[in-house]
């Protein structure tokens, strides 16, 4: 088997890039002019009612609107790919796709080191919105592959206004899951006077306790047979943490070591991330090439805890994003990224809209998360049009 060539210099650290003068805004969507970033002082916007799936547990959810559109919208194709050079090193896939009039979204992908594709489009109605997605550094389509060289969390968010400064976007809504929650919160709150809203599902706040549950056996306690593959690749005498034992082989100058090692890295997130095993997604960890970039990028951002500058960062600077509108999903029975990260989030922020899919675990694709998803893009379409 041909194995591909990995990187084994360090790649140089190029200057940032100055933001140059906000670009004019581009033509305003049908329905959507003079629109305004979603503010969450309104109190009509924030009226909670405890659902009958939530009410013996005191979770307040969003009254659902049995009107707003649940379902996903038929696939569509880009009308725009391209590439952009955002280091001296890394060069992103980026591509859009439904109305090229209409309301900005970015939708951030999870891993990190997943990528997108092209199901991720229909959670927006092509109708109504400009829908962004790209590869972030090292994932998917982008160049190099699997790169953990100048590759942070800030160097992504920096990427992420390098799109919207490329695209001539002046604002955009954020839209992502799992570790996309992460990024999206991280952008969100670097840039706010950027964003007009917020959908996140699967919430990942990158904490030693999130990480601890995830690969230091919290997990495997419901999933002990998709952890011992996991667990066995590693000597007994390295299993004091998990983490650290995969960055040794996922850095090893050997390409099998790295491929083996990412193989069982990337299987034991597919074989837990929905509520009832699901083919399609444990295929997807059978490619080597996915799993490379999915493992060595994941695994490269865990050991340097997510790059933020402390456990909490992101529940400590949620008051700069409370003004804007924003929805949280979350399924109940996430085993990737279990539930009390959301009603951490929750609790720090409750003019965020959360709501929480009884009969679901961590996948968007889920049909109870799914439809969530579609339902919160629905409910800030109808406000960007008022």
């Amino acid at each position: 088997m041909i194995r591909p060539l990995l990187p084994h210099h360090h790649c140089p650290v190029p200057a940032r890039l100055s933001r140059p003068p906000p670009p004019p805004p581009p033509p305003a969507a049908a329905g959507a002019r003079n629109h305004c970033r979603l503010r969450a002082h309104a109190t009509h916007l924030h009226r909670h009612t405890v659902s009958r799936s939530c009410a013996h547990s005191g979770i307040s959810a969003p009254e659902m609107d049995p009107t707003v559109r649940k379902d996903l919208y038929p696939h569509v194709e880009p009308y725009q790919t391209g590439r952009l050079k955002v280091s001296d090193v890394h060069t992103i896939y980026y591509e859009q796709s439904g109305n090229p009039g209409g309301h900005p979204v970015v939708f951030l992908h999870g891993g990190p080191g997943a990528g997108t594709s092209p199901g991720n489009r229909r959670f927006f109605d092509p109708e109504f919105y400009r829908i962004v997605l790209f590869d972030q550094r090292g994932a998917g389509k982008s160049t190099p592959h699997a790169c953990l060289e100048e590759n942070t969390t800030w160097d992504l968010v920096a990427d992420i206004e390098k799109l919207r400064e490329h695209l001539d976007i002046p604002e955009w809504q954020v839209f992502g899951g799992s570790w996309g929650s992460t990024l999206a919160l991280a952008y969100s709150q670097t840039h706010p006077d950027k964003v007009t809203g917020i959908v996140i599902r699967g919430i990942f706040l990158l904490r030693k306790k999130e990480l601890d549950w995830f690969y230091e056996g919290g997990a495997a306690a419901i999933f002990p047979d998709a952890w011992e593959p996991f667990r066995d690749l590693i000597p007994e005498d390295e299993r004091n943490c998990f983490i650290a034992a995969y960055n040794k082989r996922l850095t090893s100058s050997d390409p099998d070591v790295q491929i083996e090692a990412a193989k069982r890295w990337t299987m034991w997130e597919m074989l837990t991330a929905h509520l009832i095993q699901n083919h399609d997604t444990i295929k997807r960890g059978e490619d080597d090439k996915f799993s490379l970039a999915f493992a060595r990028i994941e695994n490269h951002y865990f050991v340097n805890k997510g790059f933020l500058p402390s456990d909490s960062h992101l529940l400590d600077n949620v008051e700069k994003i409370r003004h804007i509108k924003a929805f949280i999903v979350q399924g109940r029975y996430d085993a990737c990224c279990p539930m009390m990260s959301a009603w951490d989030l929750h609790k720090a922020w409750p003019e965020a809209e959360f709501k929480v899919v009884p009969d679901a675990g961590h996948s968007a694709n889920e049909v109870g998360i799914a439809a969530e998803l579609v339902s919160a893009n629905e409910k800030l379409k109808s406000m960007l049009r008022k």
